[in-house]
């Protein structure tokens, strides 16, 4: 019995999928309004003020990280999930989830339950540029994993939780307990990191 189709496409095909699913992202994203670049008027690599107007507008801040992380996740649960499926489609469902997670991220309802949290105070959503950045620094994350040793991606992912945790106060975990349920001394902590 053979394998049905979509169980191996080929690496190029996969790219170019890929492609297109990000640019998909964009063009739904620019339907919904978001802005294609930062309002500030100048486009920079990295925003690293969290509370500010360029965080989630410029190409990374400190939330990339988390992004990072998610490669990471997807590519250990989908090896786990779909282990028969190539590494290139296990790759385009992450690309489908993340970019799924980016523009519910990016809709009214999700947008003011961030506003809620401490550090995302005054939050709008992401310009276009930093969804996209986003969803490309999940596909570095599952590139990682499939390159690296098991330890090594653990070590890197603690690292980059406990850098950014000691740095801005949040970071994956963080960001996963506030959207489910904002702790008050989550959020006073959080705060005083920023005086």
């Amino acid at each position: 019995m053979s394998e049905p189709w979509y169980t191996n496409i080929p690496w190029r095909t996969c790219i170019l999928i890929g492609v297109l699913l990000v640019v998909i992202q964009g063009l739904i994203l620019y339907l919904m309004g978001q802005p294609a670049l930062c309002q500030c008027g100048y486009v920079k690599l990295w925003a690293g003020e969290v509370l500010s107007g360029e965080n989630s507008q410029q190409f990374f801040d400190w939330y990339t990280f988390s992004h990072i992380a998610h490669g990471f996740i997807f590519y250990f649960l989908l090896s786990v999930a779909a282990p028969k499926l190539s590494v290139g489609v296990r790759l385009l469902i992450a690309i489908g989830i993340e970019m799924s997670w980016e523009i519910l991220e990016n809709t009214p309802m999700v947008i003011n339950h961030y506003r809620q949290q401490a550090l995302a105070q005054g939050y709008t959503g992401d310009s276009i540029l930093n969804s996209v950045s986003d969803t490309l620094s999940m596909v570095f994350g599952f590139i990682l994993s499939r390159k690296l040793p098991v330890a090594a991606v653990i070590v890197i992912a603690v690292a980059m939780e406990a850098f950014t945790l000691y740095m801005v106060r949040d970071g994956l975990i963080l960001n996963v307990i506030n959207l489910i349920h904002p702790f008050n001394f989550l959020e006073t902590w959080q705060l005083s990191g920023t005086q």
